[in-house]
């Protein structure tokens, strides 16, 4: 039996404090059981405290897991040279916006998957990008289109709201563009009527999107697959170019060999289609070749309109060598300025010269009409199927029917 209480006054002896029974003393440990106030009071103590613990390591957990889900490490900023904003959305989030992915919410399908419309929880409207595994755009190249949207901001490129990433998913959710792609509105079934003002202003808008990216931005950037098709309008018909997933970070210390052609047949500068010599004026070739869709309202390959107006480039460069440019104007267009129309048929054919050296580089200019005046083009350097260098080598490489084939479908590696 242990000592259970210490005597407060009284003359006894140790050995019989140890012992004693005697009442002459005050207790002080009470032999009670606890009161119910103090059960409760410990009790809540230990919740409280154990909820807390508990709530530092699901906090812990959930940044860990966070961390891992971002494609925001110190090996990707070294790589691409930029940082990926965590722009994150749970698959199941975007499963609800675009109702399981019903085929009719879909507004399109490229090369590297389908792409929705969606409504968000907080009610904006979206376009998601669902990147088909299929698809030879792997981890790498999902980071790269990721980094290079979240880098660069212009009033003519699309915006993108963030991507997903979970598993073996890939995602992007893109600003919806309400009147879509250029392509429909000019030549579509749905097509816009677009009057010659809007397609003055369409075309400059490229232009300045095409500038940013090449000139403007803090990284340098080479589209490849510049096309009617990749530029949307949205509600007031401002045209916004689109899907970076084909674009090249590049530095001018280093080569332009790209060993794989990705992007369009139609659009296609020569030396990049042939010997994958990438540059700025692979895009300011492809740009081109819209403007010229822009003025003439059809597309760049039309075998129904006989065999001397099949091909666009050609078409037009005919018509310049004849001095008859004003039949080149789309004849839906009852009214349109002739100076303008004249211009931007100018620097359609200055920018798809075979030589790339002969192309100009910038393009905020094309609204300077002096400047665009003052450019001249060389005799012979006009790009055709039958008698440029490059073209030869594709009708070489290519048997006649296999590149109508091609250029009806319009699509080498491209979205």
């Amino acid at each position: 039996m242990g000592t259970c209480c210490t005597p407060v006054r009284g003359t006894y002896g140790p050995a019989i404090a140890a012992i004693s029974a005697t009442p002459d003393f005050i207790p002080t440990v009470s032999n009670k059981p606890p009161t119910g106030k103090k059960s409760k009071t410990g009790l809540i103590a230990g919740i409280v405290v154990g909820g807390g613990v508990l709530l530092i390591l699901l906090v812990v957990v959930f940044y860990i897991a966070q961390r891992r889900k971002w494609p925001n490490s110190d090996d990707d900023k070294e790589q691409y040279g930029i940082d990926v904003g965590p722009l994150t959305f749970n698959f199941s989030e975007l499963k609800i916006a675009t109702n399981d992915f019903d085929p009719a919410n879909k507004l399109g399908e490229g090369g590297f998957g389908p792409v929705y419309r969606g409504t968000l929880n907080d009610g904006r409207v979206v376009a998601v990008k669902q990147l088909s595994t299929a698809s030879r755009q792997g981890k790498n190249q999902f980071v790269t289109e990721i980094a290079t949207i979240s880098a660069v901001q212009h009033n003519n490129l699309v915006k993108l709201y963030g991507f997903c990433t979970e598993g073996i998913k890939r995602l992007l959710v893109y600003e919806y563009l309400e009147n879509k792609s250029l392509d429909q509105a000019l030549f579509g079934k749905r097509s816009l009527n677009l009057d010659w003002p809007t397609r003055f202003d369409i075309c400059l808008g490229i232009a300045r999107g095409l500038t940013y990216l090449h000139e403007e931005s803090r990284v340098r950037i080479v589209h490849r697959d510049v096309k009617a098709s990749n530029i949307l309008l949205d509600t007031n018909l401002i045209p916004k170019i689109s899907d970076f997933g084909l674009a090249k970070l590049y530095d001018y210390e280093k080569t332009h060999i790209s060993t794989r052609v990705a992007g369009t047949i139609g659009y296609l500068a020569p030396e990049y289609a042939m010997r994958g010599h990438l540059t700025e004026k692979t895009d300011v070739f492809a740009f081109g070749v819209v403007a010229l869709e822009i003025v003439s309202g059809r597309p760049n390959s039309d075998p129904s309109l006989g065999e001397e107006m099949t091909y666009l480039l050609e078409w037009a460069w005919q018509l310049h060598e004849n001095k008859q440019e004003g039949e080149l104007v789309d004849s839906k267009l009852s009214e349109f300025n002739e100076e303008e129309a004249k211009r931007i048929i100018k620097i359609g054919l200055l920018c798809t010269q075979t030589s790339l050296m002969l192309r100009p580089s910038i393009l905020t200019k094309v609204d300077d009409a002096s400047t665009v005046n003052s450019l001249v083009m060389t005799k012979g350097t006009q790009f055709s199927f039958n008698n440029s260098s490059a073209s030869t080598s594709v009708m070489e490489q290519s048997p006649p029917n296999a590149l109508h084939s091609a250029m009806l479908q319009n699509n080498v590696d491209g979205r």
